[in-house]
């Protein structure tokens, strides 16, 4: 009998968005008869090892972005970009040694731009074709592209037309070979009951993560609704009750997934794999973009056009107008997708 072929899933440490969208793709492999192996850092490698404990989970070192309180994060990071490259490069070098102690047979890599190969087939997942930056946005654009090229095929996460993700995943000149696989999400619609009347989902880097927490806390503790406020952090196990708000850590895939269903209002980040859960789910939300993030900030805007979702900035977060505002929303429906999975995976014959 042949052996299974493995291979190795990567995706980037920032927050867990990445991570979450790396879940059906595993999934599908599986199911299609590849053995996979997971490279994670930081709350994508505690997630990932959680989701999948019977995987082999290989500790990937981490970019080691730090993030500024008071510079905006555009500039921050693009102030980080040599270290950035440098670690991309050893990123790089590690994966030959990888690729041999673990006899890998193909590669997905979701937006960790270093793990290209000439030896086996690599696969890279992005929506962001056309990065929004308020700084030197073409010779970002350039790198972007450079690195992306270096891989077998580019996987972007959204629809041919009609995206939701708009001229991230749409731009006018698209330099790349490339597929259109849909959204990725692990939720499914299930039958559901009111929980509670607001659920609040944390995530993200630090130090705007807590400054997230801290201000749904605030405003939320006191209220007579019901609210369930998530931290995001998959490494850890707390919970705590203040009057009607439930604090906890985490909730398990499963468990998320009908928390949601079971909210009346959602409050989170505009990050793109939380986009593609709600319009899966059907779920409208009020969009808080991540401060100086210009991807986030592009998409709540954008979604916020299409009365599908509220969207509000950080500093000027007012829950009462966001209690208002979810009758003003039109109605999701989502899109069936259909993917050729079989024939996607036959890159890495």
């Amino acid at each position: 009998m042949k052996d299974k072929k493995k291979i190795l899933v990567a995706p980037l440490n920032w927050g867990i968005g990445h991570a979450t969208r790396c879940i059906p793709i595993i999934n599908i492999l599986k199911e299609q008869g590849f053995t996979t192996i997971i490279m994670a850092s930081g709350r994508s490698l505690e997630l990932l090892s959680k989701e999948f404990p019977n995987d082999k989970i290989i500790k990937l070192t981490d970019y080691n972005i730090s993030y500024s309180t008071f510079l905006p994060m555009s500039l921050n990071i693009l102030l980080q970009i040599p270290k950035i490259l440098y670690r991309i490069y050893l990123e790089n070098r590690q994966l030959d040694s990888i690729i041999n102690d673990f006899k890998i047979d193909g590669i997905i890599s979701d937006n960790r731009y270093g793990l290209y190969s000439k030896k086996i087939p690599s696969v890279f997942i992005t929506h962001q074709l056309e990065i929004q930056s308020k700084y030197l946005k073409k010779l970002i654009q350039k790198i972007n592209y450079y690195f992306i090229n270096k891989f077998t095929k580019c996987w972007i996460p959204d629809y041919p037309k009609d995206g939701l993700a708009g001229d991230l995943s749409h731009p006018k000149k698209n330099q790349l070979d490339h597929e259109y696989i849909g959204p990725l999400s692990r939720f499914v619609i299930k039958p559901s009951n009111l929980k509670y009347d607001i659920i609040a989902l944390v995530s993200g880097p630090e130090p705007q993560r807590s400054i997230f927490e801290n201000l749904l806390i605030k405003a939320l503790k006191d209220k007579t609704l019901k609210s369930l406020l998530l931290q995001g952090k998959p490494g850890k196990k707390f919970s705590k009750k203040i009057n009607n708000l439930t604090i906890m850590s985490h909730l398990k895939g499963t468990e998320l997934n009908q928390a949601i269903l079971d909210s009346n209002i959602i409050i989170c980040r505009s990050g793109y794999s939380t986009i593609m859960d709600l319009i899966t789910l059907e779920k409208n939300a009020t969009l808080i973009p991540t401060p100086g993030q210009t991807e986030q900030e592009y998409l709540a805007r954008f979604l916020a056009d299409t009365k599908l979702f509220n969207y509000q900035e950080q500093s000027n977060f007012n829950l009462n107008q966001i209690l208002k505002s979810k009758k003003s929303l039109k109605k999701i429906s989502a899109k069936t997708s259909k993917v050729e999975w079989e024939e996607l995976l036959k890159v890495f014959d």
